[in-house]
């Protein structure tokens, strides 16, 4: 026992080191497009501090690590609610379906929402009267399979769309991801890359615009019809690699999971996610985590949250999880989530 947490610490330390000491002073914040797809989806995971790339096995896989829906037996339907930061609601929905022999479906959809706000203007900076909401969504479609009984892969492939009054982006993405639960005692090893697509251009009305195109010259129409040009932006691409290890197997009715996560955005600075779950009978969950180490200018930090399980009617069981994640100079966000696996 102590060679394995010997080993499991090493592989930790080895993952966790160079992210560390690579972490850029200058990053790219704030040029990408679609930023809510950078959003966390499940409480469970939210609790343990995002660091689940290697222990997602639900519905909310299909976000963290799409290898990951290869491990439900049946199928699940999955909830997750949170009032975002800056009065926003963030909402995700996703069921999966496994096919014995074929592999594992599923379908998800995510949502990010306001009210709606009066518009203002350089001339009207009282507001015009007029209203207008912002949004954004994604729909996406998953298959994973187990191509050995530890070794599972599997890929989601989606639509993304945001809007704001007249004007909207949309693209299209690419979600993949590995599993693999290694004969060291269940050390489990998981990677994903997430959002790799196309990038995003606003277009609509609201770019169209009147312009006199020689305005030294009296007489000429001075109401040409034009569009303003908009660039191009890439969408938050996202690599994971991290490992978890069940400290108590050996007790009966007793888990402790211990995971560490190693992560590379495109618009940001490497990081480390680190969390730790302890379930009892399989029925009662307790987590903790810190998201962004190594992230001097992140808002995020400390998360905690808690679960319960409650099996009925033979093979359904019910899960509700709920965890609170710190968000320094914004409000702190609570997320609910609900599953029943089936």
């Amino acid at each position: 026992m102590k060679k394995n947490i010997i080993i499991t610490l090493t592989i930790i330390a080895l993952v966790s080191v160079p992210i560390a000491m690579n972490a850029q002073s200058v990053t790219k914040v704030g040029t990408t497009a679609a930023n809510f797809l950078k959003i966390g989806v499940g409480s469970r995971a939210i609790g343990m501090g995002g660091a689940f790339v290697s222990l997602a096995n639900d519905a909310s896989a299909m976000y963290w690590n799409p290898a990951g829906i290869a491990l439900i037996s049946g199928g699940e339907a999955f909830f997750n609610h949170s009032e975002w930061i800056a009065d926003m609601s963030f909402d995700y929905a996703g069921v999966v379906v496994a096919i014995p022999s074929i592999g594992s479906f599923g379908f998800n959809a995510t949502f990010l929402s306001m009210g709606e706000m009066e518009r203002t203007t350089e001339y009207y900076p009282e507001g015009t009267g007029q209203k207008f909401d912002a949004g954004s969504y994604a729909l996406g479609l998953s298959y994973a399979r187990s191509l050995t009984d530890r070794f599972s892969i599997g890929f989601n492939v989606k639509y993304i769309s945001e809007h704001i009054l007249n004007s909207s982006a949309s693209g299209m993405a690419l979600d993949l991801g590995t599993m693999f639960v290694t004969p060291l005692n269940n050390l489990r090893i998981g990677a994903s890359i997430t959002n790799f697509g196309t990038k995003m251009q606003m277009d609509g009305r609201d770019i169209l615009v009147q312009h006199d195109v020689d305005p030294l010259h009296a007489g000429n129409n001075e109401r040409i019809n034009a569009n303003l040009k908009t660039d191009q932006y890439d969408l938050p691409l996202h690599l994971r690699v991290g490992i978890s290890y069940d400290f108590l197997q050996n007790v009966e009715n007793n888990q402790l999971w211990l995971a560490i996560d190693a992560t590379h955005p495109n618009d940001n600075v490497e990081m480390v996610n680190i969390g730790s779950e302890y379930v009892f009978m399989d029925l009662v969950s307790l987590r903790a985590g810190y998201n962004s180490l190594f992230n001097d200018e992140s808002e995020k930090g400390l998360a905690f949250g808690a679960g319960l399980k409650y099996k009925f009617m033979g093979s359904v069981q019910a899960k509700v999880d709920y965890a609170y994640e710190a968000f320094g100079r914004f409000d702190n966000v609570q997320k609910i989530s609900f599953a029943i696996g089936f």
